[in-house]
C-alpha cells in the first residue's frame, strides 16, 4: 500500500507538472526521484561494467569488481543532483556544499577527527590485547594509502551530498530536524545492503548511528558538509587501508560483538564507541559556540 501510494503520487507528479517547473512539488517526492533517476542513469553502466568486468549477479563481488562499479555510481550522482537542481531551484550550496576555503579546512579538521577516533579505538584493543599489529604486509604501504584515499575522499563525499546534504534537506522541510536525521540514517543504513548482506546486516545500527553522528557534525560545521566529509572519508580511509593491508589480526580473547563481527567495527561495541565519542565530541563543539 505504502509503495503503490508513493508511485501514484509521483506520477501524478510528473504528468500534471511541467518538467521545468519542480518548485513546488513535495520533498518527498523529489526524494524519491532522484534516487530513481540515479538508479536509471546507472544500470546501462553497471551493464556495461558487469560485461567488462565478467561478473554476473549470482557470483559474489571481488574487491575490483565493487570498487569499480561503486565509483562508476558516486561519480553519476553529482550530475544527477544538478539536474535535480535545476528542477526545483535549488542549489548544492543549500545541501551544506560551499566551493569555498573553509570547507577544506573543515574537511581536513573532519579527517585528522575521524582517523584519531579510530587510531584510539584500535590503540584501546591492541594495549588490551583484543588484537595484534601485523607489519608483514607493508611492501606497497605508500600506493595503497593514496589510492585508498581517493576513494575514501569519492566515497565521502558524494555520500554526505546525497544523504546530509539532499536528503536531509529535503526531509526537514517536511519533518522536524530529529526526524529528518533518523529518515535519512535509517535510508543510508539499509541502502548498504545493495552492496553486500550478510556482512553488512549486524552493521546496521552502526552505521544507523554513524548517520546520526554526521548529521551533528553538519550541525557543529555551521551547516557545512566539511567536517561530515572529513569524518567520513577519515573513517573508510581507516578501515579500508587496515583490511587492503591486512594490518589487524584479532586475537579471539573477547566476543566479535566486541571487536566487530566480522572483523568489521561498525558491527561491534569498537565502532559504536568509536561513534560515541565523536557525537559526544561534537556535542561540545556545539555547545561551546551556542549551536544548540
Amino acid at each position: 500500500m505504502f509503495f503503490s501510494f508513493i508511485s501514484t503520487d509521483l506520477f501524478e507528479y510528473l504528468g500534471s507538472n511541467s518538467i521545468f517547473h519542480w518548485e513546488n512539488t513535495p520533498a518527498l517526492i523529489i526524494a524519491i526521484a532522484f534516487f530513481v533517476a540515479w538508479i536509471v542513469f546507472w544500470l546501462p553502466v553497471a551493464f556495461i561494467l558487469t560485461k567488462l568486468l565478467h561478473w554476473t549477479p549470482n557470483e559474489p563481488l571481488q574487491p575490483q569488481q565493487k570498487i569499480a562499479l561503486v565509483t562508476s555510481l558516486y561519480l553519476l550522482a553529482p550530475l544527477i543532483l544538478f539536474l535535480t537542481n535545476l528542477l526545483i531551484d535549488e542549489s548544492f550550496a543549500n545541501y551544506g556544499w560551499v566551493a569555498n576555503f573553509s570547507i577544506l579546512y573543515s574537511l581536513f579538521l573532519g579527517f585528522f577527527w575521524g582517523v584519531a577516533s579510530l587510531a584510539f579505538i584500535f590503540g584501546c584493543q591492541l594495549y588490551l590485547g583484543l588484537c595484534k599489529l601485523k607489519l608483514s604486509n607493508l611492501k606497497s604501504v605508500s600506493s595503497t594509502l593514496f589510492s585508498v584515499l581517493l576513494i575514501a575522499l569519492l566515497v565521502g563525499g558524494v555520500e554526505e551530498l546525497v544523504f546530509r546534504g539532499f536528503l536531509f534537506t529535503q526531509l526537514e522541510e517536511v519533518y522536524s530536524v530529529w526526524i529528518a536525521a533518523i529518515i535519512s540514517s535509517l535510508i543510508f543504513a539499509l541502502l548498504h545492503l545493495v552492496w553486500e548482506q550478510k556482512e553488512t546486516t549486524p552493521q546496521l545500527p552502526g552505521l544507523f548511528l554513524m548517520g546520526i553522528v554526521l548529521v551533528l557534525a553538519r550541525f557543529a560545521d555551521a551547516g557545512s558538509l566539511g567536517i561530515a566529509w572529513g569524518l567520513h572519508a577519515g573513517w573508510v580511509w581507516c578501515i579500508a587501508s587496515i583490511d587492503t593491508l591486512g594490518l589487524i589480526d584479532y586475537t579471539g580473547k573477547s566476543s566479535e560483538w566486541i571487536t566487530g563481527k566480522n572483523q568489521k567495527p561498525l558491527a561491534g561495541v569498537a565502532g559504536v564507541l568509536c561513534m560515541g565519542i565523536t557525537a559526544v565530541a561534537l556535542y561540545l563543539v556545539m555547545s561551546k559556540f551556542s549551536i544548540v
